[in-house]
């Protein structure tokens, strides 16, 4: 992973950037509520459970009240993910994989919460504090949890709602949401936080990958080679190799789900957005585009300079791609990375689990 890795040129100027007087701030008043609530629920992305750690909870080992639940399943390798999740259970942890997206999902991670409150035995509403590094998901999983527990309850008045954005550092406050009735559960949405300093390069690396520092502070197109050295010495690539072009020529393939039955309203949704990189026509053809030129590349991936050379190839071709315009490449190359950034992140371009089990061997990934 660290030759990947070695694309992200960030320096200790970038070093701290991250950390505002607003992240200081939140890290003390998290640290002040520790004490106070019944259970820690730590979110950490489930592509990188190792580097997602929020290090603050360092200082309160106490696992009893401390679950550590990996978030974004559906973006992960699922066999990684379940070895993860034994790793922590095996150290005294309760731990799950959850998506905040899915509400079956939702009901049973909702109900492992009522059970561990239970086994508390307080007589007095329960708080359950919700931690994590930013854009880990905390709001996403505070709304579902909310929306969930509401309806199960019966529960009337005006649902709240945590802002979500896919940008990291939109919370800002600690807030209280009602999750559960008979007992009650409230929960704490709180800011997302990161040290400010991370002196282990690889594990900042990913975190600027995910999604969980800001991009503002590397290049776009550097965390994009940063991903297609990952991909390119990956399996990953070989799932895609019955993309053929007359597949991805066939509109009742590209087209979403609800136009399937529709070939003139494929066509019409094609000609009316061209560029947008989350059409499946266009993904599909990102897909194909991203297994020739590493299936067809001879050289050895192993060797810095020839994985450049790959990886320069792959820019040129995902222009075509993308749709997007060569006549000024700098510009071509950022777009170009946005769009492959933001299909990797959603899960467009497979599973991945960045963070290897401690003791686990490197693969030259």
């Amino acid at each position: 992973m660290g030759t990947a890795m070695k694309y992200l040129k960030w320096n200790k100027r970038t070093q701290g950037i991250w950390y505002s007087p607003h992240m200081a701030a939140a890290s003390r008043a998290i640290l002040e509520r520790i004490p106070l609530v019944d259970l820690i629920v730590e979110l950490r992305d489930a592509r990188i459970p190792s580097s997602s750690e929020c290090e603050i909870l360092r200082s309160y080992p106490t696992s009893s009240r401390h679950i550590i639940v990996l978030n974004k399943m559906d973006l992960a390798d699922q066999s990684k993910l379940q070895e993860w999740v034994k790793y922590f259970r095996e150290r005294n942890f309760i731990s799950c994989g959850v998506n905040s997206h899915n509400k079956e999902n939702i009901k049973k991670f909702l109900s492992l919460l009522q059970n561990q409150v239970r086994e508390l035995k307080t007589d007095h509403t329960a708080t359950v504090m919700l931690v994590g590094i930013p854009n880990v998901g905390k709001s996403a999983l505070v709304n579902s949890l909310h929306q969930i527990g509401r309806i199960s309850a019966a529960e009337k008045g005006k649902l709240k709602h945590a802002i979500v954005s896919p940008e990291p550092g939109e919370t800002r406050d600690i807030r209280s949401f009602k999750i559960a009735s008979h007992p009650n559960i409230y929960v704490l949405d709180t800011p997302g936080v990161v040290p400010p300093e991370i002196p282990d390069v690889d594990a900042c690396s990913k975190l600027i990958l995910t999604g969980a520092i800001m991009d503002s502070l590397i290049a776009t197109k550097e965390v994009a080679q940063c991903f297609l050295a990952i991909l390119n010495r990956s399996e990953q690539y070989k799932n895609w190799a019955n993309l053929s072009i007359k597949d991805n020529d066939k509109l009742s393939l590209d087209c979403t789900m609800e136009f399937l039955n529709s070939s003139e309203m494929c066509m019409k949704q094609r000609r009316k957005s061209p560029t947008d990189h989350t059409q499946d026509h266009v993904v599909r053809g990102v897909r194909r585009t991203l297994f020739e030129t590493i299936s067809a590349y001879e050289g050895n991936t192993n060797d810095e300079e020839e994985m450049e050379a790959l990886i320069s190839l792959q820019f040129g071709a995902l222009q075509k791609a993308f749709q997007v315009s060569a006549e000024c490449p700098e510009e071509a190359n950022v777009k170009v990375g946005k769009k492959l950034l933001d299909l990797f992140r959603t899960g467009r371009l497979g599973h991945y689990t960045l963070d290897l089990l401690p003791g686990d061997i490197q693969y030259g990934v």
